[in-house]
């Protein structure tokens, strides 16, 4: 028996939907405040506006430049994450209406954001100021909502600061990226990787006087190619990272094929040369790469290292690192890894999210317009993102157990034309209302 009543579902359902015109004006709100990473001062200050106005216990605009809004004071903390920084809009002959103006109907809103991802920070302080008003906080917990800073730019960065430096540990977190309507509850890691090759230059008129590192290089690209496109036979000279899904190759091939598989592609070349007419005299390559589990920075590092032209030529393999100031002017340098995380499903934390869903929703994803209602519906009610999250950090660097439900879609981030849905906004103001009264009685 849950430790929410059907009736206390239906209540937390109707404020909820009673709070839809506030969170939309909200949302709206932060949606004119441009946000890039780095630059998030002024949707923060609209942020700890909000919390206070709706009645949060504390808040806090800590030196990084993230803001955290406490409500109640048990001694279990629970944290709802969203990050409040956008990308840009890019070209914007792409968009159909002014990104930060937006717009909204009976069901939509549209803008930079919505999606990815200031829709969550909105659920969240609503969520919890749903929890002050039903009575739902009691001596046992405590919520910290937290509108996080540069994660588009370093995802989990302000985690990173938040747990190493401000000794912020909840016993678990929400995280409120876009799921679709489900609950996530992990997603491939990722890594920056640089590879460096030189050569000697001479005049282009006689290139057989030099050394061109570009060719060099050209050869290292195939060998990276087939790392990602090859397969694991063991006649396979350079196996592909496919192998990670079979247990021959990977204790945790199980979590890894619930994920999918890791993948490499080059993102970035350049080159150095005396002119137009010489020899190449330098070239490097940056490599975005996606992990999956049981792959670690050392694994994937070595596997670069151990290609038989990345060794032919002597090539270095290095990671990037991020050492970009906040909006503060705090820098806080961290080597550019985003490890792989993954909640088990029969996690205390999974379950009470699948049962507090259960009981304000059904068994089904629901969607907002009949339409989205059956894709959603033709997917597992639990998940995992294709792409990254602070997760990162809270679990991955952290072990702090981690888990999604936000509003809106992941294939909306970074996308033109980007909106959301009120009913998402709803939906998750809800849940996050009734997941920690369920979590304390349930651990």
């Amino acid at each position: 028996m849950s430790a929410i009543s059907k009736e206390q579902f239906e209540q937390i359902k109707a404020k909820a939907e009673g709070y839809k015109a506030d969170m939309t004006k909200f949302l709206r709100d932060l949606i004119r405040i441009p946000s890039e990473s780095c630059e998030e001062k002024g949707v923060i200050e609209r942020i700890a506006e909000e919390m206070k106005k709706v009645g949060f216990d504390k808040v806090d605009i800590d030196p990084m430049g993230n803001v955290l809004g406490y409500m109640g004071t048990g001694k279990t903390l629970i944290g709802i994450d969203a990050h409040i920084d956008t990308v840009g809009i890019g070209n914007k002959d792409n968009w159909n209406f002014d990104p930060y103006e937006g717009y909204e109907n009976d069901v939509e809103i549209g803008g930079r954001g919505t999606s990815d991802q200031e829709g969550g920070i909105v659920s969240g302080v609503y969520g919890a100021k749903i929890m002050k008003d039903l009575g739902l906080l009691n001596d046992k917990y405590q919520v910290v909502v937290v509108g996080t800073v540069q994660e588009e730019d370093c995802d989990g960065l302000c985690w990173e600061y938040i747990c190493k430096e401000s000794k912020i540990k909840p016993e678990f977190v929400i995280s409120t990226e876009p799921t679709d309507g489900g609950i996530y509850r992990g997603q491939r890691g990722r890594m920056e990787i640089r590879v460096d090759v030189k050569g000697i230059s001479c005049h282009g008129s006689a290139p057989e006087r030099g050394d061109n590192a570009i060719y060099k290089m050209a050869d290292i690209l195939q060998d990276i190619r087939s790392l990602n496109e090859n397969d694991a036979k063991d006649s396979t000279p350079i196996k592909g990272l496919v192998k990670m899904l079979e247990e021959k190759y990977n204790p945790q091939y199980k979590e890894a094929n619930f994920l999918g598989r890791g993948t490499v592609t080059v993102s970035q070349i350049f080159y150095t040369s005396p002119s137009r007419c010489a020899v190449a005299d330098s070239c490097s390559i940056s490599l975005d790469r996606r992990m999956t589990a049981g792959e670690t920075w050392e694994s994937c590092l070595e596997e670069i290292r151990n290609l038989p032209n990345v060794k032919k030529y002597g090539a270095e393999v290095s990671m990037y690192n991020y050492d970009r100031p906040s909006w503060t002017n705090l820098v806080y340098p961290i080597e550019c890894y985003f490890p792989t995380w993954v909640i088990p499903e029969d996690h205390v934390v999974t379950k009470t999210l699948e049962e507090a869903y259960k009981g304000l929703f059904g068994t089904e994803r629901l969607g907002p317009t009949p339409e989205i209602d059956k894709e959603r519906k033709a997917r597992p009610l639990t998940d995992k993102w294709t792409f990254s999250t602070n997760g990162v950090s809270i679990m991955g660097r952290n072990g702090i157990p981690c888990i999604g439900f936000g509003p809106g879609a992941e294939a909306q981030a970074h996308a033109p034309n980007e909106k959301t849905w009120k009913q998402d906004l709803v939906n998750c103001a809800a849940l996050y209302a009734a997941v920690p009264t369920i979590y304390c009685a349930n651990k």
